[in-house]
């Protein structure tokens, strides 16, 4: 958003008032049974596949809805007040689906202790992988701040997260992540499946390398890459490029948060403060995506949340992720829901740690670090916790936050115009990054 001049009015946060927030309630609700409804669509393209999950109909459903009601004259609009709310609620929202993953790498700790030196040292090729080859490239072609946002990793739901809580979803830096997540849902699969099967038939790289390097965080790109990869091989060598690709996701999923948080991009933003300056270009890309606001105007912003504010946000994200899990999975909300007061514990102590030590580690890293310990060998309460959160469904917990992000989206339709396709292209090269960077590593550990 553009800088705010004493001539302008901004909207302060007091004034995300009562029809703002129903107006979001229902139209979430509305979208996300919806979505639920159409269920996971998968459809071949080449050698590839690409799956339509809920979690992808729910935020183009969202896009659409903000687009289509632009139009409207009358209180059902989905007015730029409303999108902007959208945004706030997203940020705290996302902390319950790292609660969720938390609770995961906990109970895979035993499991990603066996994993060996490769698997552990590849990861650094995931990350770093994207910024040395994306990051120029989007420079080049006139990307500003969005490059830190798009090239830092591939920007899958931990991305999102981590982009959300530092700069917040309304910045240049959370509509780089966000493009790139739909570039990457859309089209990644069949992209990392062709890249992939090409390296391999190339026979420069061990098998089982690549097969580490097609563990990108993605599951569906993962299965991809690693399907292309194993085809090449004899039936014995599939099943280990299938089990070492499974194993090197598990770490990017879970140990790959905090390498993202605390590496990569760090080194992103290091990489474009050096770079932009010497590279970079002025393009369509570049322009300003909002005009200097007139005088006596008054600008929307997104409200701060206080502690009552994230606390709604947290209860109807999780009231939404029991709904999807009731759609999809028949799952009663009772036998859900002491599983996700667990996360909701997770996230409230781990914000409250937060905010008592000055914000100086991001609330990301904390409550993962509350709900890994929670499921870990250490925890005498592990097994009864994992039984509780084993019944949340993982893709039920993003679904209600991509609703979020989908109602925020239309406000940043001029921005993402400007990207077009310099951000695909962007997009694409930072899945090969990371895919030959996580590659290189693995091989040069002697798989």
């Amino acid at each position: 958003m553009a800088h705010v001049t004493d001539a302008a009015r901004t909207l302060p946060a007091s004034e995300a008032d009562g029809p703002s927030i129903a107006k979001l309630c229902f139209y979430a609700a509305l979208i996300l049974v919806i979505a639920q409804s159409i269920g996971a669509l998968a459809f071949k393209v080449g050698p590839g596949k690409v799956v339509l999950l809920p979690m992808v109909w729910a935020l183009l459903l969202g896009g659409v809805l903000g687009l289509a009601s632009g139009r409207w004259h009358n209180r059902a609009r989905l007015d730029e007040k409303t999108q902007f709310l959208a945004a706030a609620v997203l940020q705290p929202a996302l902390l319950l689906f790292v609660a969720k993953l938390g609770l995961m790498v906990g109970g895979a700790l035993p499991q990603l202790a066996k994993a060996g030196w490769a698997l552990a040292f590849q990861e650094l090729g995931h990350f770093v992988g994207t910024i040395l080859l994306a990051l120029p490239l989007a420079l080049l072609l006139g990307i500003k701040r969005e490059a830190i946002g798009a090239t830092f990793s591939v920007g899958r739901e931990p991305s999102l997260a981590i982009i959300g809580e530092k700069y917040g979803m309304d910045s240049a830096e959370g509509r780089g992540v966000l493009a790139e997540y739909l570039t990457g849902t859309v089209f990644g699969a069949v992209f990392i499946a062709l890249f992939a099967g090409f390296v391999a038939s190339l026979h420069v790289f061990d098998p089982l390398a690549l097969a580490m390097g097609a563990g990108v965080g993605s599951g569906s790109m993962m299965a991809a890459a690693s399907g292309a990869i194993a085809a090449q091989q004899t039936p014995e060598l599939a099943k280990s490029v299938l089990t070492f690709a499974a194993a090197s996701n598990l770490i990017t999923t879970t140990i790959g948060t905090y390498f993202t948080l605390f590496i990569s991009l760090p080194l992103a933003v290091r990489g474009y403060r050096v770079l932009e300056p010497v590279i970079g270009r002025t393009s369509r890309a570049s322009a300003t995506p909002r005009p200097a606001p007139a005088l006596g105007e008054v600008v929307t912003a997104a409200p701060v949340l206080g502690f009552a504010g994230k606390l709604g946000a947290w209860l109807l994200t999780a009231a939404f992720a029991l709904v999807c899990d009731r759609i999809t999975h028949g799952t009663h909300p009772g036998e859900g829901l002491p599983g996700m007061l667990v996360m909701l514990g997770a996230v409230i102590v781990g914000d409250a740690i937060c905010q008592l030590t000055g914000r100086r580690i991001p609330a990301v890293c904390w409550v993962s670090i509350v709900a890994m310990l929670l499921t870990s060998p250490w925890s005498p309460w592990a097994a009864q916790i994992g039984a509780w959160g084993a019944r949340n469904d993982f893709l039920s917990i993003v679904t209600p936050m991509l609703t979020f992000a989908g109602l925020s989206i239309a406000k940043d339709v001029p921005a993402f115009r400007r990207l077009g396709w310099r951000i695909v292209l962007v997009s694409f090269v930072a899945n090969a990054g990371t895919f030959l960077g996580a590659a290189l590593i693995a091989q040069w550990f002697h798989v």
